[in-house]
């Protein structure tokens, strides 16, 4: 039986360091036993690649201040996310899935307008892409968009309702099917409705839909963060194959400071070097190296043997813009329900 999963999970790493009472002057507020507490929230997937970060930074803060840090993380849906914040996490910085998420943050009153001018690449550090995970063998021959809607495969994909890379996920099957059908609206969204129904689970986020796949067991097929997927193909050698379907999509993880919660923490010019900073070499490399694209071109090329760079790749402004998507295909009512109340 299929069924919609709402396991949000929450993670906070924290790196410790004394911060003098001169040093916190200007850089944030100051906490319990001296130190500043800076928060990011962010989306499931990046869990692994903010730990490392955060201590790059913690490193590269103390050398060009003199001063300490404590960075705590937290993890969910990116959609999820950005509603908490909206009502009233204390985040400093987000670093979400979508725009869109960070959008609705700043419509909330929260980030200033133009956050998406504020950093380089439409503050798009780092890019990803929507990829197959299949079990070892690819028993049901798993290769294309169009080999998801054969009856008995059986699909794990989060859900477009919590979940950004489930809207990235949405938004490739539907350039696929746009390109097979020639724009043919009907025969498109009865596409994407076969591959609904062929969903087995539908977790709240990416992560959670790679523990049902991964450690659960369920599914022939999960469609992916291509830095998910290929994480999965490092912790577990030999049982799963990566499969790149032959249209995709260019998925931009936006990041931005929530000017509101800055200015009151005293955190705003920490929060924007801790941003800017993901745009150094050291921090593309170390993206990389955690599976997530480089935005920088030239460290991009170093990891040529790691991401297929010929994938055919849309982009969301194929879409109108994430605020035209969310509109046609996320909002209440808008396509997504539509074929999925049909299921």
């Amino acid at each position: 039986m299929k069924k919609r999963g709402f396991i949000c999970k929450t993670v906070c790493f924290t790196l410790l360091a004394a911060c003098t009472a001169m040093a916190l002057t200007g850089c944030g507020e100051e906490k319990e036993g001296g130190t500043i507490t800076f928060t990011n929230v962010s989306y499931d997937p990046t869990r692994e690649f903010y730990e490392a970060y955060n201590e790059l930074f913690a490193e590269h803060y103390k050398e060009t201040t003199g001063s300490g840090i404590e960075l705590v993380q937290s993890h969910g849906g990116s959609g999820s996310q950005a509603r908490s914040v909206i009502e009233g996490n204390d985040a400093d910085v987000v670093t979400l899935a979508l725009a869109h998420d960070i959008t609705a943050i700043e419509n909330a009153g929260l980030i200033e307008e133009g956050w998406m001018e504020e950093f380089e690449r439409n503050s798009s550090p780092y890019t990803s892409t929507i990829v197959f995970l299949v079990h070892s063998g690819n028993e049901k021959e798993i290769n294309d968009w169009d080999d998801l809607i054969k009856e008995g495969v059986e699909i794990i994909t989060p859900d477009p309702k919590s979940s950004g890379g489930a809207c990235w996920n949405f938004l490739a099957a539907w350039q696929y099917a746009k390109t097979t059908f020639g724009g043919d609206e009907e025969k498109m969204k009865e596409f994407v409705s076969k591959l609904y129904h062929n969903v087995l689970v539908m977790d709240s986020g990416a992560r959670g839909a790679t523990t049902t796949f991964v450690e659960n067991g369920q599914g022939d097929v999960l469609i992916a963060w291509e830095n998910e997927a290929l994480l999965t193909l490092q912790e577990y050698p030999g049982e799963y194959e990566l499969v790149t379907p032959g249209i995709s999509i260019l998925a931009e993880p936006s990041v931005a400071v929530v000017d509101e919660n800055a200015d009151k923490n005293g955190t705003q010019e920490v929060a924007k070097e801790y941003l800017n900073y993901l745009y150094s070499e050291e921090a593309q490399r170390m993206a990389g190296k955690y599976y997530y694209r480089p935005s920088d071109e030239t460290v991009l090329q170093e990891f040529a043997d790691t991401f297929d760079l010929s994938v055919n790749l849309c982009t969301i402004d194929d879409f109108g813009g994430w605020d035209q998507a969310y509109e046609d295909f996320f909002a209440d009512d808008a396509v997504f329900d539509e074929i999925y109340a049909a299921q």
